[in-house]
């Protein structure tokens, strides 16, 4: 099979690629990357027909045309990349000027001094550096927990290290020019190495489509909607992991249930939607009282729950405290006006062998211990003296 037979087939699979890409963003648009990962796709199509019309357009107009789709096709992926991963956008008045520089250098090595290698080489540098941090934005979170993102990545590592060090089968073509077989093998090589990179990276953008769509219903089914932090079934469980990983380190686990006071007169003064807005409020003080590995759910209502892994008694007592004083220092700000808010909290420890459940029954205990002595203060379950002890 002949280059440009090759060429045109890449230029098939790339239309092809960039339709399903299109459907897919289409029915789909809060995947987070897939309209620019469309884009790049897209770019890549028309790089594949401005370099079949390679003779037919004039040298300049050839050049700038190749050398802007193929440095966009990898710029374009990279965008996607940081906005599928949350991140900011790479800064494109850095991409603008690489890229510039990259469409003078093939113009000058086309025009002014022609030179094959030279010219070659600018048209790899885009896409290779690209596809390069393409990789490395995507390679986060653990291949454990993201599958996805790391075969994608890999393929993309991949093909940016490929496209980078294609330069020297350049070279070691321009030795090989006696031998007429050579040649266009090695040019239907990087063209078919172009095809396969291009297809599986499109495999590769569609996984990480599934793994988003099953991570936000994964999010539905286990945090609670209007706080965003755990609902009681997913604490129930992760609680119950936590006091097994607990046992077996063992270790203390110290759990606080946590009851917002007076919020029934919240909710009956100023309605339902205030009453949202204070329990958002709480949720994020009670964050930033909280280190990364512990847990925090709502238990219902105004009622919530935190596992402190690693943490001993006293603390857990600290946390509770600090959480304490940090509501009632800082009221809620609502529509209505600020809202003086306090809680009261309730601690304990697991015990060898509980359940979740019989935990919180303890800690829930403690917390009404809390309401019963005046509110807006921490308690901390103490076993019941034995009877003649």
């Amino acid at each position: 099979m002949h280059s440009p037979t090759l060429l045109t087939l890449t230029a098939i699979l790339m239309a092809m690629v960039t339709a399903v890409l299109f459907a897919v963003w289409y029915f789909n648009r809060q995947i987070p990357g897939l309209r620019l990962w469309t884009l790049s796709y897209l770019f890549g199509l028309l790089f594949s027909i401005s370099f079949l019309q390679w003779t037919r357009l004039p040298p300049a107009l050839s050049v700038v045309l190749t050398q802007c789709a193929v440095s966009l096709t990898g710029y374009l992926c990279l965008m996607g990349c940081h906005a599928y991963m949350g991140r900011p956008p790479p800064r494109h008045g850095r991409a603008a000027v690489f890229i510039a520089v990259l469409v003078g250098m093939a113009l000058y090595f086309t025009l002014v001094q022609p030179h094959p290698g030279m010219r070659f080489l600018a048209a790899s540098l885009g896409p290779g550096v690209f596809y390069g941090l393409s990789a490395a934005t995507l390679a986060h979170g653990g291949m454990q927990a993201y599958p996805a993102r790391y075969l994608t990545a890999i393929v993309m590592g991949a093909h940016g290290a490929f496209v980078l060090l294609r330069t020297l089968l350049f070279k070691l073509q321009m030795s090989l020019v006696q031998d007429a077989d050579m040649v266009p093998a090695l040019s239907q090589f990087v063209i078919l190495e172009a095809i396969m990179a291009l297809v599986l990276i499109a495999f590769g953008i569609l996984m990480l489509a599934n793994e988003f769509t099953h991570s936000a219903l994964r999010r539905l089914a286990e945090m609670d909607p209007l706080t965003s932090v755990f609902n009681r079934r997913a604490f129930l469980t992760l609680l119950d992991k936590a006091i097994s990983q607990a046992r077996r380190r063992r270790a203390e686990l110290p759990v606080l249930v946590i009851d917002l006071d007076h919020f029934k007169k919240i909710n009956d003064t100023w309605g339902h939607q205030c009453g949202d807005e204070v329990l958002r409020h709480f949720v994020g003080l009670a964050a930033s009282c909280l280190r990364k590995e512990d847990l925090m759910g709502r238990l219902g209502g105004e009622e919530f729950a935190i596992a402190l892994p690693l943490a001993t008694r006293e603390g857990a007592r600290a946390v509770a405290e600090r959480l304490c004083s940090l509501v009632g220092q800082h009221p809620a700000m609502t529509e209505h006006g600020p809202i003086a808010l306090t809680v009261s909290v309730g601690v304990t420890l697991c015990a060898a062998g509980e359940t979740p459940e019989g935990v919180l029954h303890r800690a829930d205990a403690a917390m009404y211990q809390a309401k019963q002595r005046g509110r807006n203060r921490v308690e901390v379950w103490q076993p019941e003296p034995v009877p003649g002890g």
